[in-house]
This record gives C-alpha cells, structure tokens and sequence, in this order.
C-alpha cells in the first residue's frame, strides 16, 4: 500500500490577525516549541509507515515558503511534491487534482490521507492507530472522514452522527443548545476535516456526484505547466482554467452524498486553533490565569491572554483581554469575543490595507525584506538575501535605489556593468536601470536599501529575468 498524505495549506489568515495575514497564514504561525503547525503537519504524515511522498495544494504565492519550511523538518529528505493554485477554490478542487496527481504517479489504489496544515493532533501514537484503521477502510473502497471524540457543545464545528463506523448524517455547525444535545446523545462526532480513500475510488465518487468540478478540475490539469528537479515535483494550475472550476467543499459535493462514507471516531488531542482564545489555551497559565507569550509587564491583570515578539506590553487592572503585539498592528479584544477578529481582517482588506496582507517582513524565493520605515518620498528596508539565491533581473520606472552591505558580499548588475559590493561598500541603482541583486557567498547577505522617487509601490517593477518563473 502507497500512503500519500496530501496538506491543504492555505486560509485567508483572518481569525488569528494579526499575526496571520494573506501571505501569512495560519499554517506558519510558530508555537512556543518553535514549530509552525504547517511544520506539525508535515512531520505527522511523514512519520507514518509506507509513506511514498508528501503532496501539498497550496496557492503559488506561499510555494516558496512552504518549501522553506520543509526543509527545517525533512530530516529524512523525503520526496515533496506541490500542487500550485492561483487562488482558493475550495477543498473538492484541491481533493480532485491530488487524487489525479496521484492516479498518474502511483496508481488508483494509492491512498491519500487528506491533512489540514492549520490543525494541532497533540497524540501522534492515537492518531497513526486511526490512520490504520482509516486504511483499512478504505482498502474496501469507502472514503473515509475521521470524526473526534467531543469534549464539550462546541458551536464551532460541524458534527457527524455515528453508529460505530458507519456515518447516519453530517449536521452543520449547531446551535449551543443543539450542541449539547449532541454531546449528551453520545452518537455525534466533530467532522475534523482530515479524510482517508483510494485515489480511485475518490475520482469514481466525483464522477457520480460533482462530475462538473471533476471535469473542469481535469482540463484545468491538462492546460498547467509541470516542473520536476532536485526531488521536488510542481505542477502550477492555470489560472484562466482553474477560473472555471465550481467552487464548493469536498463535504458538500461528496461526502454528505455518496454511500460509501465510513467515519473513524477518534480521541487525538485534535484542536483546530480557530480563535486567539484556543490558541492561548496552549500557553500555560499563571496563578492570574493569565498566559504570557514574550514580554508583558502586569498589574491587577487576570485571565489574559498577550503575545508580544519584540516590544514590552504593560497592562493595569484588566480581565479576559487578548492583548497581540506586532511590529505594524496591535490587537486588542475581549477573549470571549475573540472569534469577531474576523471583521477587523475583512475591514483591512477592503480598505486595501497592508496589515491584512503581509508584515513588515515579507518572506520571497530569495529571502526576506523588512520595511523599517517610509515615507511618501523614501522607504528604507532592511534586506537578507540566501547563500546562492538572486532576485530578478528587472527595472524601476519611478525609483532609485541606494544600496549599503552590512553583512556578506553582493553581486551587483547595474546597467552595463557588474561589479562585487563588500561589506560597509555601497551602490547606486538610478530609475530606469536595468539591475540584479545576487549572494555568491555561503553566508546570508544582509544590506539596507533606501528608495526615493515619486511612486514607492510593489508593483513598480518590471522582470527580464527570474530563476523563480516571476516575468
């Protein structure tokens, strides 16, 4: 038996902001083990027995990140693959192209063991005792959804009514009255979203039930551009395509209608970390109940939840807050309320806000940029750039840009000539001038760089040339 387990990595990033953004979901928010729950992910299919390969669907914004955080946690440098998206489409598209992806490189009798890269599993021994029971379900055929033991009436989750391992209904989220009913019954399960099937049979139920997500999700495949080298494999969706594809959840269009369900219960230390409220719950608490991550300096503070990575929070004769610090946006709400933090998210991007889409530092194929300041007539960012990597070859139309190395040696193309910047050396980039930037060395080049001119935007640039498939 081929084990595929298949992550789902995306999400908008509105329920944790601000820590997670746009291009900073909730799968790479770190825990206090200083591992991200994509990371999490990851290690907790890998680790299981006749693992083939991972396969990720992930939008082709955060493929480069996604790989960046493999590579901490691969030890066993287990093969990789990628499915890139142009945007979200719901998971019955992302389910559709995996198993597609999967008949074609292992067969129809693969199995793919379907992971959230947002969701926290604290048993890992209970959990690979489920996947071996979900597997053997689906060796018979029947596609399989992991349901979890309930711990309380959450109105957060849709449940699943159960009778051993056959599934009687699915039911929306609840009701907290409802809610209770449920867990008091002792027949109903939360739907954990983590699923189990042959790739075949998965296909053959999407040919009954959404054949048009199936087709589209097939000629979207047709159309997209293939890459393979260095043990990765990526297959970038073609967004006209991919455009076409109905919009709808793999609950929706099949598990709720085919026959052939099959429900695994489960007690797994399972949380899917949806407010800041469940995420402080991992902090352990103080005799205040309050839960500290980084630096806070109480008075009279009790049941508070705060986060800081770099500044100092004061906080005086306060109760039941969520208190988030970040360099370019600072949360406060009541805990109880914590899952509104939605609204602030949806207000920031329809302002076209930058807070909801990215920080301060902004993660690239090649490194990270820090904007430390700006102004509307100069911005000024602190720039770390990978041993071996380069930007593109490309051109400003309104800026100049002052370049100062700090740290390393860069590699310079600057109109007609190419030169090597050192440390504590600097170079002038005029509007208009073709240029590159490039690391030769073995360490990390850091340089600071100082834009002036009439428009400072991202979008000012236009590529000649990109190693990363940008032009």
């Amino acid at each position: 038996m081929k084990l595929i387990p298949t992550i789902l990595c995306g999400g908008a990033g509105s329920r944790l902001w601000p820590v997670s953004r746009e291009l900073h979901p909730k799968p790479f928010i770190r825990l206090a083990d200083g591992q991200s729950l994509l990371q999490k992910a990851f290690i907790r299919g890998a680790v299981l027995p006749e693992v083939e390969e991972v396969l990720t669907v992930t939008n082709r914004e955060l493929f480069f990140k996604t790989q960046d955080e493999y590579r901490e946690v691969n030890e066993a440098q287990l093969k990789t693959s990628y499915i890139l998206e142009p945007f979200g489409r719901n998971t019955a598209a992302a389910i559709a192209a995996a198993a597609m992806h999967v008949v074609e490189t292992h067969g129809e009798d693969a199995m793919l063991l379907v992971l959230a890269a947002d969701h926290l599993i604290a048993d890992q021994q209970a959990f690979a005792t489920a996947v071996a029971q979900a597997t053997a379900l689906a060796q018979q055929g029947r596609l399989v959804t992991f349901g979890i033991q309930p711990e309380a009436p959450e109105t957060g989750y849709g449940y699943i009514e159960a009778e051993g391992n056959e599934v009687r209904r699915f039911v929306e989220k609840p009701s907290l009255e409802t809610a209770v009913e449920y867990v008091e019954s002792g027949r109903f399960l939360w739907n954990s979203g983590m699923f189990c099937f042959q790739a075949g049979a998965m296909l053959q139920a999407m040919e009954q039930h959404c054949p048009d997500i199936l087709s589209a999700t097939r000629r979207c495949l047709e159309e997209s551009r293939k890459s393979q080298g260095n043990g990765v494999v990526g297959l970038e969706l073609d967004s006209d395509c991919f455009a076409l594809v109905p919009d709808n959840s793999i609950d929706y269009a099949v598990m709720e209608q085919s026959s052939q369900i099959a429900v695994v219960p489960c007690t797994i230390g399972w949380s899917d970390i949806g407010s800041w409220s469940a995420l402080g719950d991992l902090v352990p608490a103080d005799a205040q109940g309050n839960r500290i991550s980084g630096k806070a300096l109480l008075h009279d503070v009790s049941n508070c939840y705060i986060q800081s990575g770099q500044r100092m929070v004061g906080a005086v004769g306060v109760d039941n807050l969520v208190i988030v610090d970040t360099p370019d946006a600072l949360l406060v709400a009541d805990k109880s309320r914590s899952q509104e933090v939605k609204y602030l998210y949806k207000e920031l991007k329809a302002q076209n806000h930058e807070a909801h889409k990215h920080h301060l530092t902004v993660h690239r194929p090649w490194g990270t940029y820090t904007v430390l300041e700006e102004d509307p007539a100069y911005k000024i960012k602190r720039i770390e750039v990978k041993p071996g990597a380069s930007l593109s070859l490309q051109m400003h139309h309104h800026r100049s840009e002052h370049w100062i190395v700090v740290s390393g040696m860069a590699k310079v193309v600057n109109g007609d000539m190419e030169l090597f910047v050192r440390t504590n050396e600097s170079t002038y980039i005029p509007a208009g001038h073709m240029h590159r930037l490039e690391n030769p060395g073995v360490l990390d080049l850091v340089m600071i760089e100082v834009q002036s001119g009439q428009y400072l935007g991202e979008d000012d640039i236009v590529r000649f040339q990109d190693v990363y498939g940008r032009v």
